[in-house]
């Protein structure tokens, strides 16, 4: 008996994923490469355990918006908001359990510089086209938004939010992708990072988080 995948090496691995048994090396090579490994897959958790945050020296700084300049009082007194964002991508992942960090990241990605052009250039248009899940996460994170703003417009009889908030909220959760990610075609790590954070309980309001961020 050998290997499903090399049909080389001994098979001493349960692959959740083929539902057959692999070699060790093809496992480690393969892993949300080829392979669409369930979050339950004890090797993939293994795996983890030893797949830290990837620091921000690491990440590449041109898909960081490094231009918008996110304080630490931003984090603070933004922290509503980009718990909104991150309940809007949770509720997406919960509806499309097919979804991978590269789709969140491309949605966050693609309204985030339609913001920036927006705030920097006053040109206001449509995210670019992106795949069909790319496109109902846009539009679940701007219903979150609306929301947002409704609330505030309820609660102090104007909307305070400015375009430049919400632009760097999205900048905030791009960076948090990045990190999170393990960078593999097929990773889900981002994804878990915000089934976890985000609170399921009958009683949890949107946007509230488990414990607090760590951003880039």
């Amino acid at each position: 008996m050998t290997c499903a995948i090399c049909e080389n090496r001994k098979p001493k691995r349960f692959c959740p994923a083929l539902h057959q048994r692999i070699c060790p090396q093809c496992c480690g090579e393969q892993r949300e490469v080829s392979l669409d490994c369930p979050s339950t897959c004890v090797y993939l958790q293994q795996a983890r355990q030893y797949e830290k945050p990837r620091p921000f020296e690491a990440l590449d700084h041109s898909a960081l918006f490094p231009a918008i300049d996110v304080g630490d009082h931003f984090l603070y007194d933004g922290r509503v908001l980009i718990g909104s964002f991150m309940f809007a991508l949770a509720k997406s992942v919960r509806a499309d359990r097919n979804l991978v960090d590269q789709d969140l990241i491309g949605a966050l990605t693609a309204l985030a510089k339609s913001y920036d052009t927006r705030v920097n250039a006053g040109l206001y248009y449509e995210p670019p086209l992106t795949s069909v899940s790319q496109q109902s996460i846009i539009a679940e994170l701007q219903a979150r938004l609306k929301e947002y703003r409704e609330a505030e417009q309820a609660r102090l009889g104007v909307s305070q939010l400015r375009d430049s908030d919400a632009l760097k909220a999205l900048v905030v959760l791009v960076r948090i992708a990045h990190s999170r990610t393990s960078g593999r075609p097929k990773s889900r790590s981002f994804v878990d990072f915000l089934l976890q954070e985000m609170s399921e309980g009958p009683t949890a309001a949107p946007g509230e988080t488990r414990s607090g961020l760590i951003v880039p």
